[in-house]
């Protein structure tokens, strides 16, 4: 198992910086951030400064979407990228969330997702591509490359993400919706005439350090609110009673009022008070590096091959070096 950092554009840009320059000397291979550059700062104008403050590093969104940028953008950005740092950038794309919403859009459809995803990765890897009804080729890209990892979570998504992505990202870390997510996208995999095993499952999750678990759970409270914003457009679309998505994943959402985007992804978030210690254990990798090696070891017999860590709370660089001292060992021979 491979091991990533998440982190938010926060300013200063430094701050990011410092953080991804860490975990890519304690053997972390991939940083990640937020793309939604209305709540934080533009990550493109930050990973220039992050791969060139690095050396093994792969940078990437987590997770970008089809509406921000013109498909030839996001395309161009990764090449450029590539370009200048040598093919270190990974692009994790889903339907949108906060950086839809908070300009008043929704998220796209899928299959405008899956036509995305097919014209970004072609594009950045120097192929030719039908955008906009003409031809386009970006001419200086030569032996480009740029996996594209999915976000999903209901059944419709994991098959796009078997069909057309290089892996699926599923930002959660419950065993139980992990394994069966995991059963889907490879299925839809193999019928598609794909190698289920050629594909990257990255989980990622909150994972704090520590013995407090209580104050571990209100630092980590956050994400069983952005995870049930997701949740909650499931149900919508499928209902709680159809079956499609796992009683174990929706019903937490019952005590969901609303949601402001305003709060995303923060500690101490008020729109997060619904969410149970239980949600927070399950979603979250919380208590001693023991009981991180325990958990991350059952999900890596699961089939998860990344793991990433939200840094989100207020122990980063403890977590980190726990993760540097004890976990990152334990999974470096496997």
């Amino acid at each position: 198992m491979e091991f990533g950092v998440v982190l938010q554009t926060d300013p200063p840009a430094g701050r990011v910086i410092e953080l991804s320059r860490l975990a890519d000397g304690l053997g972390f291979s991939s940083i990640w951030t937020f793309d939604s550059v209305v709540l934080w700062q533009e990550p493109f104008v930050i990973y220039s400064r992050i791969l060139e403050a690095t050396h093994g590093v792969t940078v990437g969104t987590m997770v970008t979407n089809p509406r921000s940028r013109d498909w030839s953008v996001t395309a161009s950005l990764f090449a450029t990228l590539n370009d200048m740092f040598g093919n270190r950038t990974i692009c994790g794309i889903g339907r949108g969330d906060s950086a839809v919403r908070v300009i008043g859009e929704g998220p796209t459809t899928l299959e405008e997702l899956a036509a995305a995803i097919r014209t970004i990765k072609a594009l950045a890897e120097g192929r030719e591509v039908q955008l906009h009804g003409h031809s386009v080729r970006i001419p200086w890209v030569h032996d480009g490359s740029l996996p594209v990892w999915m976000a999903a979570y209901g059944p419709k998504a994991l098959a796009v993400a078997g069909r057309e992505a290089d892996g699926l990202i599923l930002q959660i870390g419950d065993p139980f919706v992990i394994e069966w997510a995991i059963g889907r996208f490879r299925a839809a995999a193999k019928e598609a005439g794909r190698d289920p095993d050629t594909l990257t499952v990255c989980a990622a999750a909150p994972a704090y350090v520590g013995t407090d678990v209580a104050h571990q759970r209100d630092q980590c409270r956050w994400f069983g609110g952005m995870v049930g914003n997701h949740v909650a457009d499931l149900v919508t679309r499928y209902g709680e009673e159809s079956g499609a998505v796992p009683h174990e994943l929706t019903a937490y959402i019952e005590g969901r009022e609303g949601y402001d985007y305003a709060h995303h992804g923060r500690v101490g978030n008020p729109d997060t008070e619904f969410v149970p210690d239980e949600i927070v254990d399950r979603f979250c990798v919380l208590g001693t590096p023991a009981e991180h090696s325990a958990k991350l070891a059952q999900l890596e017999a699961l089939g998860v091959s990344h793991f990433a860590l939200y840094l989100m709370h207020d122990a980063q660089e403890e977590t980190l070096a726990a993760y540097g001292e004890h976990v990152l060992p334990r999974f470096a021979t496997k």
